[in-house]
């Protein structure tokens, strides 16, 4: 809104840096982090009375698990309005990318409300039937990929001009890196601000990534994609790393709300689709590696368990078996985030060794 302001006044007097898109990612940054910390409160009352008992806690987790019950969920809304919110003041809203990141993000969110919604009203685990969720993501994750996808190669990084000519099928593996991602940041979510942050991490990393592809000299010159428009996405990773701040403030252990699947659903969605418009599909799977083991741990302790009866954790996803250990909440948490940030690095440095 006050980016389509500027350009109707020409950029004159202090509405020139509107015209930077690193103003205007610092800009919603700070905008959602202060919409998120002054919404918090009031949100996370309004859960609290309408939800009652909060989240379901499982009963076969780790017992000390068990303190939580009456925490509220459905604190991801409090991200995507802050999100929102920040995006529509300072974002170019004439970016098909944005409106297909908001598609996403949006799309997704509603879904995990649904799941949410349906877990608090039943005080029961099932949620929504995995396969309605998972035909729902891939339709939005589909028409997501429609509108950033605009050439069918899926880059190698480290190596310069390597990709692979995926086709019409590229269509299919976008929405399968969108729905995944939003999965398992999903599976992530299982402690007090272990998701938040990685994402946070994440997004900052993305948020360099996608302004480099957006300008030609400097991804000739580091031999990545360029991708017309894409430093938009930088400004859409600023929000994130924003609501993700505030929404974190308060869920800092012991945490006052849980985002639930209505955040981080929409949250590991965002991830994805900004990773597709930047043809950095492969650098997400570095950068995201944390929520890449939590997802593994879960699909790997399924199988081996259905064919031999046998469990290769002592619980999935694999933070809870870091606790069955005995290694305290906050140590697994803190010691997750060290990871992801060593990752985030690894994932930068690809940029540059080519």
């Amino acid at each position: 809104m006050l980016y389509l302001l500027a350009h109707w006044l020409h950029y004159e007097g202090l509405t020139n840096l509107f015209r930077y898109q690193s103003f205007r990612a610092g800009a919603s940054l700070l905008t959602a982090l202060m919409i998120g910390l002054l919404i918090g409160p009031r949100f996370i009352n309004m859960l609290r009375i309408r939800q009652g008992k909060g989240q379901p806690i499982r009963e076969d987790g780790p017992q000390t698990h068990l303190a939580k019950r009456g925490t509220p969920t459905m604190g991801g809304l409090m991200i995507v309005t802050a999100l929102v919110l920040g995006l529509l003041l300072w974002m170019d809203l004439s970016s098909r990318y944005v409106w297909a990141c908001l598609i996403v993000t949006l799309g997704f969110g509603l879904i995990g409300f649904l799941d949410d919604y349906d877990k608090v009203t039943k005080y029961a685990h099932q949620g929504v039937p995995a396969k309605v969720r998972l035909l729902l993501e891939f339709v939005i994750a589909g028409i997501a990929a429609w509108l950033v996808v605009t050439e069918t190669n899926l880059y190698v990084p480290v190596f310069s001009n390597l990709y692979i000519p995926l086709g019409p099928f590229y269509f299919v593996f976008a929405a399968f890196v969108i729905v995944g991602a939003g999965n398992a940041v999903n599976l992530t979510d299982g402690l007090d601000g272990l998701a938040i942050m990685p994402v946070i991490i994440a997004c900052g990393t993305f948020a360099i990534i996608a302004y480099l592809a957006g300008r030609a000299d400097y991804a000739h010159y580091l031999g990545i994609p360029h991708v017309p428009g894409a430093g938009e996405l930088a400004i859409y990773c600023a929000a994130v790393m924003g609501a993700g701040l505030a929404f974190l403030w308060f869920n800092a252990p012991p945490a006052a709300v849980f985002m639930g699947d209505t955040g981080s659903l929409a949250l590991g969605g965002t991830l994805g689709v900004i990773a597709v418009a930047a043809h950095h599909e492969i650098v997400l799977a570095i950068v995201g590696g944390l929520f890449v083991m939590e997802a593994v741990s879960v699909i790997v302790q399924v199988f081996v368990y259905k064919r031999t009866g046998k469990r290769v954790f002592r619980m999935a996803p694999i933070h809870h078996h870091f606790e069955q250990l005995g290694w305290k909440e906050s140590t697994v948490v803190i010691r997750f985030w060290i990871v992801s940030i060593v990752l985030a690095l690894l994932g930068l440095a690809t940029l540059k060794v080519r």
